[in-house]
């Protein structure tokens, strides 16, 4: 039931080669419209990634194609800063995706759900992932932009799958008392299952569905086969 990155990837990619010259990859982002590109060998397996952030740190990428008006993101503003260190300075000089890019890239793979490589966005500070096989080999990029399809599903079909998956299949408990409503990506529960494990299996299964905003429990239950809590 938990989307997978495979499901909202980007796979019309646009790719740079280690020997890609700066120009060439500034004309990339720009005509693509992306704030950063892979850099790939010449079997298309990952090398690193090229940010819009390590070509702003050269002058006359901001003059050429943004001319002197640009003020380039804050973030970027701060990294130029802060740019004494050596690593900082080489890129600043860099003429070729090779020099420019960060590597290893942050990767995820078809299979990484939806919400791990939200994760992974922000532990590295990243808003794209390229999405590669098991061999390394590029396959698609996942942004922040494509996370977000995973919550704009229409309720209707998040009602569907919360009645035939969660209820019709995954639990082996009579639901036919059990009551779905769903409005905005919120799903609430009514009705009355025999067991409070079932019900709170119901609940947390329900959570995992894709779409869903958050689950508003008003479930009811026979018997209460969970310790220390009271039956309702």
């Amino acid at each position: 039931m938990r989307t997978k990155v495979q499901d909202v990837m980007t796979t019309d990619v646009a790719s740079v080669h280690a020997d890609t010259p700066f120009k060439d990859i500034a004309e990339v982002l720009i005509a693509r419209a992306v704030s950063a590109v892979p850099v790939v060998d010449g079997d298309g397996r990952v090398l690193g990634v090229v940010s819009e952030a390590d070509l702003l740190r050269k002058e006359e990428f901001r003059e050429q194609y943004y001319h002197e008006g640009y003020r380039p993101p804050l973030r970027a503003r701060l990294r130029a800063r802060l740019g004494q260190q050596g690593g900082v300075r080489t890129k600043a000089a860099g003429e070729t995706a090779a020099d420019l890019m960060t590597s290893p890239a942050v990767t995820a793979t078809p299979d990484t759900t939806t919400v791990a490589a939200a994760r992974l966005m922000d532990e590295h500070g990243v808003k794209r992932l390229p999405v590669v096989d098991s061999d390394g080999r590029l396959r698609g990029v996942v942004s922040r932009h494509d996370l977000l399809k995973t919550f704009v599903r229409p309720d209707g079909e998040i009602e569907r799958e919360v009645r035939t998956e969660v209820l019709g299949r995954s639990l082996w408990a009579d639901t036919s008392k059990v009551g779905v409503h769903v409005h905005q990506g919120v799903v609430t529960l009514t009705g009355r299952m025999d067991r409070h494990s079932d019900a709170r299996i119901a609940v947390r299964m329900t959570r995992r569905v894709s779409g869903v905003v958050d689950v508003v429990d008003e479930l009811r239950w026979d018997e209460d086969d969970a310790p220390g809590r009271l039956g309702r």
